[in-house]
């Protein structure tokens, strides 16, 4: 049996998609947790973002990527991923989530799929969050990995399930590689625990397994703006994290973008670690960009300036550009890049 046998087996074609256009700007086309690559040999950025099966012409979800010269104009969407039949998740179910990573010359897509027609045990129902108006009962939900040639895909599973323990329900997973070693970092749902978490899980080599146990790098709650809040009379308190993203300062600092909600709206913030190292200790920062702001992370543009993409509202969203500025110890922002 060949080495590849997954790919083999699971890949999916991928269907016709919505018509591809030329010249967008970021106010043109709805991007929620944006994730840009910037590709150094083409020259190209690649913005992904998750794609409804009907965007997508069929009965699966999946991801499609916007391409672009300067980040101001963008041509898509072009379709470089559908999840295929034979995993753990449901293929009509949504793409959360999805980053592209270049790692030892292959490009590793990164995304959350679900299937909540298989629900996860819980103890309480009397315990369970309410979500837009009903119990919220967790459910398999996890970050899975894929791999291509290019950063345009199409990406095909290197195994069949997702990198944190299935009994977690877990998303926004992100690739982390320290002293040589990769990580898989990612949010553990409130749904399932009340107060998220942001944990970590090290991985094979070659990210087809887990090489250890997933561990804690901190608590939603542990942010004071967050909890300090006020919460509503007769309501469990709940503490969201959603997507991480680590960056090493030019002085050697680790520090975590991640999101949460402040008064009911999405806000990106920083957290801190004190040695410097994953698994912390992690101290916590302020609000970074708050008006329903969120799911940011961090890349180089050509020019050699960090940039910072992030979605803004949390419903309908579009996309932000910020150019950012690493003073050494901290992240700020210069400037937002209107377009």
């Amino acid at each position: 049996m060949p080495a590849n046998w997954w790919m083999l087996l699971l890949a999916a074609p991928l269907l016709a998609q919505s018509p591809v256009k030329t010249g967008l700007q970021f106010s043109d086309f709805y991007l929620h947790d944006p994730f840009i690559l910037a590709h150094q040999p083409t020259k190209t950025y690649y913005l992904y973002n998750g794609a409804g099966a009907r965007q997508l012409g069929g009965q699966r979800a999946g991801v499609v990527a916007y391409k672009s010269k300067d980040l101001l104009h963008w041509d898509g969407p072009y379709p470089v991923f559908q999840v295929p039949d034979g995993l753990w998740a449901d293929p009509a179910q949504g793409v959360w989530a999805p980053e592209v990573h270049q790692y030892r010359g292959k490009f590793y897509l990164l995304a959350t799929l679900h299937n909540n027609k298989s629900p996860l045990p819980y103890e309480d129902e009397a315990k369970l969050p309410v979500y837009n108006g009903r119990k919220a009962k967790p459910h398999l939900r996890g970050t899975q990995i894929f791999v291509a040639d290019t950063p345009g895909g199409p990406f095909a599973p290197i195994s069949n399930s997702a990198a944190p323990p299935s009994g977690l329900m877990t998303l926004d997973g992100t690739l982390y590689v320290e002293n040589g070693l990769p990580h898989m970092v990612y949010a553990h749902e409130w749904i399932q625990i009340l107060d998220g978490t942001i944990e970590a899980v090290p991985l094979t080599p070659d990210l087809t397994a887990r090489a250890g146990e997933p561990f804690l790098l901190f608590k939603a709650s542990e942010a004071p703006w967050l909890r300090d809040a006020p919460k509503p009379a007769g309501k469990l308190p709940t503490y969201v994290t959603d997507g991480p993203c680590l960056y090493l300062t030019r002085k050697g600092k680790l520090l975590m973008l991640w999101s949460s909600y402040r008064d009911g709206l999405y806000v990106e913030t920083l957290a801190y670690s004190t040695t410097g190292k994953l698994r912390g200790p992690w101290k916590q920062g302020g609000v970074l960009v708050g008006n329903d702001s969120g799911h940011g992370m961090l890349f180089h543009s050509f020019e050699g300036q960090l940039m910072m993409v992030l979605h803004q509202p949390f419903r309908q969203a579009r996309g932000k550009l910020f150019e950012m500025e690493d003073t050494g110890d901290t992240l700020r922002i210069k400037r937002q890049i209107v377009h």
